[in-house]
């Protein structure tokens, strides 16, 4: 059996799971917990929720085979600490790995979460069968996990794939602390902040877009709005879509051009719009990177949806025997 604990900023799961024939993966049972209060209280809540899966199922805790940790970066993979994640406010080193391991007597693998979701669409996704694997999230900000060689990079200092980070133009929207990032550009937050943009200046100028008749509207703009509004047709949505879809593929084209992958997996918003960026995204791949390498290079959405997070920490637990980490 395995055992997950996939920790976000808002919520936690607690997931159990065990292998399947055919390399897959069954979820047997999982518990959500709101992330709330200190972190050692929020750890131990994790811990107790965690026991009593064990013993709703008649596992004991000498049956699991792994335990795996997905979280939001920073983190220090080989020590097994949470560092101080932007989304976690107060989790400031806190030992992950050794107090789980003093819960379960089991050493748990920590990754951060674009890590863990490039291993759940390598092993069980879109990315089953390739060898060199980019997967990007495409949520509320971009990252990236690294496959190379059927192993996982994560770098130096666990700080890999920060794709987000890269600067594709001097103004732009700040993402990552940056204006005119990859981030800025193509994140959930980049589309609503663009978005805001151009609905302040077309209302000011009388001619307010479909997804925000107002200024008071302006505050509730989220790229899920937008979606929307661009499938209904609204022009300046499938415009603010359009641009996104160019900057992912000036973004896409960096990224092949030095890393060469057979695949890249997006995550997020890419699997719902993905009609409204490829357009863009494909002709900026078309004229800006190498041929010798784009021809060689899939783009796929995940395959994994709504429940990657549970697979990403499954699939940490369930490589924990492996070389691959």
């Amino acid at each position: 059996m395995l055992l997950g604990f996939d920790i976000g900023g808002t919520k936690c799961a607690v997931i159990l799971g065990q292998k399947e024939t055919g390399n897959t993966i069954g979820i047997v049972e999982k518990a959500i917990i709101p992330t709330a209060g200190p972190a050692l209280n929020q750890v131990n809540t994790l811990i107790s929720h965690a026991h009593q899966l064990l013993n709703n199922n008649s596992v004991r805790p000498d049956q699991l085979t792994g335990i795996g940790i997905s979280c939001g970066g920073p983190l220090d993979s080989a020590r097994g600490i949470i560092l101080s994640p932007p989304n976690l406010p107060g989790w400031n080193n806190i030992p992950i790995v050794d107090l789980l391991e003093q819960a379960f007597g089991i050493r748990p693998v920590l990754q951060n979460d674009a890590n863990a979701c490039a291993v759940a669409e390598w092993q069980y996704g879109a990315g089953r069968g390739f060898t060199n694997m980019i997967f990007l999230t495409f949520g509320t900000g971009i990252g990236a996990g690294l496959i190379f060689n059927n192993q996982l990079y994560s770098g130096t200092s666990d700080s890999a794939g920060e794709v987000g980070h890269i600067r594709l133009a001097q103004t732009g929207p700040i993402g990552f602390g940056k204006a005119g990032s990859f981030e800025g550009f193509c994140s959930g937050g980049g589309i609503a902040r663009l978005a805001r943009s151009r609905a302040m200046a077309l209302i000011e100028a009388g001619i307010p877009p479909s997804f925000c008749l107002n200024a008071e509207g302006l505050s509730s703009i989220t790229a899920q709005s937008v979606t929307a509004a661009a499938y209904n047709g609204d022009p300046i949505a499938i415009d603010i879509y359009k641009n996104c879809g160019h900057y992912l593929g000036m973004g896409l084209s960096v990224l092949i051009d030095i890393l060469n992958p057979e695949l890249i997996v997006i995550g997020g918003i890419f699997c719902h719009a993905r009609s409204l960026l490829e357009p863009a995204m494909n002709e900026v791949l078309n004229n800006e990177a190498l041929p010798v390498a784009r021809n060689v290079c899939r783009i796929l959405p995940a395959a994994l949806g709504a429940q990657i997070g549970d697979y990403a920490a499954l699939s940490l637990a369930g490589m924990r025997y492996q070389n691959s980490l």
